[in-house]
């Protein structure tokens, strides 16, 4: 309820300032922004991770913030669990497959308004396989500007995706039927974003 407030606060203060008639780019600050995800493992736990290492933008064309343009690449080899044996698994043919495919994309297609929440269609490419999923942003702040003159916002974002769609088949069936990997994928993103300031005009002659 209470990220429910907080995102439809920041829709209407972030789409003030998204919402101009110049437009407006802003780049993903990797360093302040966490892009993770959790599967269960062996029906009683659930495993999480995280890649380390993405970037991405987001553009927005004109006064409606619902044509913004998403974009974001994520370095699959960055991936990191805590144990390296399984890290090293996850980066072979077995998983991710990172020696043909480094990296995965997501492609925003549309964003639409969902009450509180927005939801953001896109599609993600993965191990060389396309398929459409959707995030929720369920909390959204108000654009800030930090004591160096940029701007930034936040976000908290969800999806869930089944691995098998990519590709990504292995596991192992346990005697009670369950699996030593689940196929359902939880994701969930913290984002920073910070506004792109316009390039210097070139010197007139």
């Amino acid at each position: 309820m209470k990220r429910s407030v907080l995102c439809a606060l920041g829709m209407t203060a972030l789409f003030t300032s998204l919402g101009q008639a110049a437009p407006s780019s802003w780049g993903i600050d990797s360093a302040h922004s966490r892009l993770t995800f959790g599967v269960k493992h062996m029906t009683v736990s659930t495993v999480r991770g995280a890649f380390g290492k993405f970037s991405g933008t987001v553009e927005v064309s004109n006064d409606d913030p619902t044509t913004a343009s998403i974009q974001v690449t994520v370095d699959v080899a960055s991936v990191d669990t805590l144990e390296p044996k399984r890290d090293e698994h996850l980066r072979s043919a077995d998983f991710f497959d990172v020696a043909n495919y480094p990296t995965m994309t997501f492609r925003s297609k549309k964003v639409e308004r969902s009450g509180s929440e927005l939801r953001i269609t896109g599609d993600l490419t993965l191990r060389g396989v396309t398929r459409e999923v959707v995030l929720t942003v369920d909390e959204l702040t108000a654009p800030i500007t930090d004591p160096w003159g940029n701007t930034r916002v936040g976000a908290h974002a969800t999806a869930k995706i089944d691995r098998k769609e990519f590709g990504i088949t292995w596991s192992k069936v346990m005697d009670n039927g369950g699996l030593v990997v689940g196929n359902e994928v939880s994701v969930a993103i913290d984002v920073e974003l910070v506004k792109q300031k316009p390039a210097a005009a070139a010197p007139t002659r």
